[in-house]
């Protein structure tokens, strides 16, 4: 797959000379009427790109404020069909933004994944990042991903060593998802050093872009992996500004959203003008 949504995208943002801003939330958090806003206000913001969490009881690469936000989302009553529901309404009124929905394998195997692929697709969905999924297991859902155009992002870390890396990209599509410190979600963030030459390694491997993601939560981080990968991936900052909203009862959360993500697009937008600059 190379002409569809997802594979243009990065390309647009390639020949601009930026890398993508992509954007995760929990699909439903804090409910799913304020989630759809909350999508709507990360594309005005400017994400490229934006990762819908799967709600899920035991998210176990997600730190604290992606675990609350699957709380929130599952007690407000979300399901996965919701949550593809949404995403269908979305795409009535948007046909160019990338969705990717990101998670865990057993909402899928409860719904049922041939069933999940055919759905998926149908609403509008570009793709998967199934985080507990690895290649040496995934033949029950990417057969059927393929089949139906969606997908196959897979996760690289920094323990993926020379010998297993072929077999991570191997089936791999869309972009490659570079996980920048062991750990989970929100936790401390990579060395510039690091960061540069892990994407170095793995450009060297894959034609696939790289985006990086994990522990990149302000306009300055953002901007120094922007330098370097073909995405940024910015994801708990934004979880937690939800539930803080969520908690004061703000009946402003799209507009923070929105002006949040506007500083990270700025900010990985000028980051390349300003290396070269420099």
């Amino acid at each position: 797959m190379t002409d569809d949504r997802l594979s243009r995208r990065f390309a647009t943002c390639a020949a601009d000379g930026r890398a993508a801003l992509v954007t995760f939330v929990t699909a439903g958090d804090p409910d799913l009427d304020r989630s759809a806003q909350v999508l709507r206000a990360l594309v005005a913001g400017g994400a490229d790109i934006v990762e819908l969490g799967m709600p899920f009881t035991d998210p176990m690469a997600d730190g604290l404020a992606i675990q609350a936000g699957n709380l929130r989302s599952l007690g407000s009553g979300t399901t996965l069909a919701g949550v593809l529901a949404m995403v269908a309404a979305f795409r009535r009124e948007d046909a160019l933004t990338p969705l990717i929905l990101m998670g865990y394998f057993n909402p899928i195997l409860a719904y049922g994944p041939a069933r999940f692929a055919a759905d998926a697709a149908a609403a509008g969905l570009d793709g998967t990042i199934v985080v507990d999924l690895p290649p040496e297991e995934d033949g029950e859902l990417a057969p059927l991903l393929g089949h139906h155009g969606l997908h196959n992002v897979r996760l690289a870390t920094p323990t993926t060593d020379a010998a297993r890396l072929p077999r991570v990209l191997s089936g791999a599509s869309g972009f490659v998802y570079y996980v920048a410190v062991a750990g989970v979600t929100g936790a401390a963030s990579a060395t510039d050093h690091d960061i540069a030459h892990a994407v170095a390694r793995l450009k060297a491997a894959t034609t696939l872009p790289v985006a990086v993601g994990f522990g990149i939560r302000t306009p300055a981080q953002a901007a120094a992996v922007a330098r370097h990968a073909d995405g940024v991936v910015v994801g708990s900052a934004i979880v937690a500004m939800i539930g803080a909203a969520a908690a004061a009862r703000a009946n402003d959360l799209p507009e923070q959203v929105e002006g949040f993500v506007r500083g990270l697009a700025t900010a990985v937008a000028g980051a390349r003008i300003t290396e070269t600059v420099g």
